[in-house]
C-alpha cells in the first residue's frame, strides 16, 4: 500500500530532494504549509538546512507549531531531518539560545573544536583529530543495535552523509537510536514513541538512507 507523507514547508530549502527520495521508495508526498493539512496528516516529515533561529522563526511565523504539536499528540509519526531533527529539541545554542518544538528533551550544541579524548568514541584512535574541522561534512559510520523498526535492514557501521556544525544532545540516553563519532560520540538518529530525527541527509546517503526512509514510511 502506498503511504502518504506530508512534508512541512516552512520556507526552508532541500524540500525537493527529500521529496524525490521518498518518492523513490514508493511513498506519495504532499508538500504543505497549511496548518490544517499538517494537523490532519497521517505522517509528517520536517526537513531543513540552515540556521536554527531563522528556521524555527519561519516555522512559527506560518503558524505551523501548534499544528505539528497536535498531529504528534494524535499519534502521527513525525520525522525531522538534519535541521528538522534539531527543531525537535527543547532549545538550540546556535548563535544565541532559541527555543525548539520541545518534542524531545535535550539541547542542540556546537561541536567543540578541541574535544577532550573520548574513550567511548567509535574508532577512537582514528576518529578524533586534535582540532576538528567544523562543519562536520562527509561520510561517517552510524552504529546501532538493530532493534528499532526505523533501522530495519540497515547494518551497523553503515556509512551516511553528514553536513552540520551543531549536534543534538538528548537528555534521555534511550532516545538515541543510532550514534556516530566526530571528536565526540553524538546522536545520529533519535526517537521517542512517534517522534524521530535523523541528523545526516538520508536523501544523500544512497541505499542506506533510502532504506531508513522506506522504514519510516512503514511505521
Amino acid at each position: 500500500m502506498t503511504q502518504t507523507i506530508t512534508m512541512i514547508d516552512y520556507g526552508g530549502s532541500n524540500l525537493r530532494s527529500v521529496q524525490k527520495a521518498f518518492e523513490a521508495v514508493g511513498a506519495a508526498v504532499v508538500v504543505s504549509a497549511d496548518p490544517e493539512t499538517i494537523r490532519r496528516a497521517p505522517r509528517l516529515v520536517l526537513p531543513g538546512v540552515g540556521a536554527f533561529g531563522a528556521g524555527i522563526s519561519a516555522l512559527r511565523a506560518r503558524g505551523l507549531e501548534p499544528a505539528i504539536q497536535e498531529a504528534v499528540q494524535r499519534g502521527a509519526p513525525l520525522l525531522g531531518i538534519c535541521l528538522g531533527m534539531q527543531f525537535l529539541f527543547r532549545e538550540s545554542h546556535e548563535m544565541g539560545r532559541h527555543p525548539g518544538l520541545n518534542l524531545l528533551p535535550g539541547q542542540v550544541l556546537r561541536f567543540p573544536t578541541n574535544p577532550p579524548h573520548d574513550p567511548g568514541a567509535l574508532h577512537a584512535p582514528h576518529a578524533a583529530p586534535r582540532t576538528l574541522k567544523i562543519p562536520h561534512m562527509g561520510w561517517n559510520q552510524i552504529e546501532h543495535d538493530g532493534a528499532h523498526p526505523l533501522l530495519r535492514d540497515v547494518p551497523g557501521g553503515a556509512h551516511t552523509y553528514f553536513v552540520h556544525s551543531y549536534y543534538c544532545a538528548p537528555d534521555q540516553a534511550e532516545d538515541v537510536l543510532a550514534h556516530t563519532a566526530y571528536g565526540i560520540t553524538f546522536a545520529a538518529i533519535v526517537g521517542h514513541e512517534n517522534v524521530f530525527g535523523i541528523q545526516f541527509h538520508p536523501e544523500k546517503s544512497q541505499k542506506r538512507g533510502l532504506q531508513i526512509l522506506r522504514n519510516f514510511s512503514a511505521i
